[in-house]
């Protein structure tokens, strides 16, 4: 069972980010792991937070969700967890998924005001709405409670279950410009990476491009909200777009594709950050789709795709399924993605901006609880 576990809770750990293009909602895993109703277990449990991610994959009908978790430094030391779940959360901190706070007081609110994200909690915030008027906008704050299936939503206000995204505060638009530098060696969130600079090679991870996360403010100026120190400004962030890629009418998951940081997708790419779609290929589509079939670029703002297969790929203009419409793209030509276009690697898989991608098919996401033990989960009778 302890093989299963730690499986499950590789599997949640991609699912937690900082990153603001692709985070798509908000939680205190110091809550989360506490809400003992959802599987009648322990007193705290990391499991939890894959119970709520899928549901929150379930809602929004798309697989690979990530959420953007504030922990609470005492967790790394809680006895309620086990010493195998304080080790993951210690490993999430050090490679910065996580934000790690010695007091996360109301953090969880401003990254989801900076981010325009809603927030998975069962705390109503009462008062507070005339200093963050969203919180009174429906499915922004959503209370994970016990279902037939697994957790369910249900909006603080307005009823329902599904979960709204709201634009970026005015602040959050200015910070998420720039990029930014703690003075502490070694900073998880925002420390330097292969950009150089004093504190280059320090940081586990590079914090250099679009994952870096929103600084807090403090007294008006940008600072860590890990350390608490003031930010140096780094200079500006590279643009970026999101992409998706939906297969069968399902999106699996969504990507980030940078000015300085092209992206190849196809069944088993071998360059670093490579799209693997191999896991959700019938053996036909892994038969026709290269290793590295398509690379996506970001040039002067416009979405660039390249052929990079064997077999050739298809154009599909303003997203049009007529087989009349389809722009063949040979291997080797390169085209702008414009409007609504998509392209498809093989019949059903295709590749587009997420904004203009969604669902469109009877939704199975894939669990990232899958592989947990019975004895671990025993979820409740509704």
């Amino acid at each position: 069972m302890r093989f299963e576990i730690s499986k499950v809770l590789d599997a949640i750990e991609g699912r937690v980010c900082t990153d603001p293009a692709l985070a798509r909602a908000v939680v205190d895993l110091a809550e989360v792991i506490r809400w003992q109703d959802l599987d009648g277990g322990r007193p705290a449990s990391l499991l939890r937070l894959g119970m709520v991610i899928d549901a929150l994959a379930r809602q929004m009908e798309e697989d690979s969700v990530p959420v953007y978790a504030i922990v609470h430094r005492a967790l790394l030391s809680d006895a309620d967890l086990t010493s195998n779940e304080r080790m993951v959360v210690r490993r999430w901190a050090d490679d910065g998924l996580v934000e790690v706070l010695d007091q996360p007081g109301d953090r969880v609110l401003e990254v989801a005001d900076l981010l325009g994200l809603p927030v998975l909690t069962r705390v109503r915030f009462d008062g507070l709405t005339g200093r963050l008027p969203w919180l009174g906008q429906a499915g922004r704050l959503l209370a994970p409670v016990p279902g037939a299936g697994g957790p369910v939503f249900i909006a603080h206000v307005g009823g329902g279950q599904a979960p709204s995204t709201g634009p970026r505060s005015a602040a959050g638009q200015q910070l998420l410009t720039r990029q930014w530098r703690c003075p502490e060696p070694g900073c998880a969130l925002f420390g330097a990476g292969g950009g150089g600079g004093a504190f280059a090679d320090l940081a586990r991870v590079d914090r250099s491009s679009v994952g870096q996360p929103p600084p807090t403010l403090r007294g008006g100026a940008p600072a860590c909200p890990r350390h608490g120190a003031r930010l140096s400004d780094a200079g500006p962030r590279p643009r970026t777009e999101v992409l998706a890629v939906r297969i069968g009418g399902l999106v699996r998951r969504r990507f980030v594709v940078t000015e300085d940081q092209p992206v190849v997708a196809g069944r088993a790419p071998e360059q670093a950050g490579g799209v693997v779609l191999g896991q959700w290929l019938n053996d036909e589509a892994r038969r026709w789709i290269s290793r590295g079939h398509v690379r996506f670029e970001l040039r002067v703002g416009e979405v660039v795709v390249t052929d990079t297969s064997t077999n050739g790929s298809g154009i599909r203009p303003g997203g049009s399924l007529a087989e009349a419409d389809r722009v063949a793209l040979a291997p080797g030509q390169s085209r702008v993605l414009g409007e609504g276009d998509f392209v498809e690697l093989y019949p059903g898989v295709q590749i587009g901006r997420a904004e203009e991608l969604p669902s469109a098919a009877p939704f199975t996401p894939a669990s990232v609880m899958a592989e947990a033990p019975t004895m671990a989960m025993r979820l409740p009778r509704v």
